[in-house]
């Protein structure tokens, strides 16, 4: 009896302990959040579930109750830009094995004067590689190397050429642009990663996000660009 009391005991307290470890970590990240928001000139936003919703295709385009949180917002380079962690739900199974599994990525946008067509590059990979295969979109430049690090898609076919000319597409052949996902999405230029947001990567993305829109030639924003909403 005295056994079972003194391990229902330590259970508790084991319990205790580990929200108590939880706490402690979430307020030091907020104090994080907030001291970088303060340094940088940035605001802290609260969640928003409309920016879940916001843009359509990846990452937002998978899952069930999808949210957004750690939102940070302010201007670099002289554009308004975004970083949030957005997280959505896969289930898996059925009845008694049904399973849920948050899926967290780290977003960072930064918008544009004029809304844009849509133009993805996403990292290849043997996932892009077999969609292509089967019949997927993959637009091929006149860059090998470029062509062997990125898969691009566009319904444009004249804008993705006209935005990845050669200076652009020697960007995104820098270590600190490839690997990640990137995106033209209507009003916004998108990167994201896998995982909760890093603060001391926000400031090189935003960066690496404004030089891309500084190469789109002007012609492109005459022809192309459209008001945004």
């Amino acid at each position: 009896m005295g056994g079972t009391v003194g391990i229902g005991v330590v259970a508790v307290l084991v319990v205790a302990l580990m929200v108590t470890a939880a706490v402690v970590s979430w307020r030091r990240r907020r104090e994080a959040i907030a001291g970088w928001a303060t340094a940088h000139g940035w605001q802290v936003l609260d969640a928003d579930r409309s920016l879940a919703r916001r843009w359509a295709g990846p990452p937002f385009n998978a899952g069930s109750s999808r949210r957004t949180s750690e939102i940070l917002s302010g201007e670099m380079g002289g554009r308004r830009a975004l970083s949030f962690r957005y997280t959505y739900t896969t289930t898996s199974g059925s009845g008694e094995t049904r399973r849920s599994q948050d899926h967290e990525h780290h977003v960072v946008a930064v918008f544009l004067p004029m809304a844009l067509p849509e133009l993805a590059l996403t990292p290849e990979s043997l996932g892009t590689k077999i969609a292509t295969a089967f019949g997927g979109q993959d637009i091929r430049m006149e860059s090998a190397q470029f062509n062997s690090l990125w898969r691009v898609t566009s319904p444009d076919l004249r804008f993705a050429h006209d935005v990845l000319h050669p200076r652009a597409m020697e960007q995104l052949l820098r270590p600190d642009m490839t690997g990640r996902p990137l995106r033209f999405a209507g009003d916004a230029v998108l990167t994201w990663t896998n995982g909760v947001p890093r603060l001391d990567v926000i400031e090189s993305r935003v960066a690496g996000l404004n030089e891309l829109i500084d190469a789109v030639p002007a012609y492109v924003w005459q022809d192309r660009a459209r008001p945004t909403a």
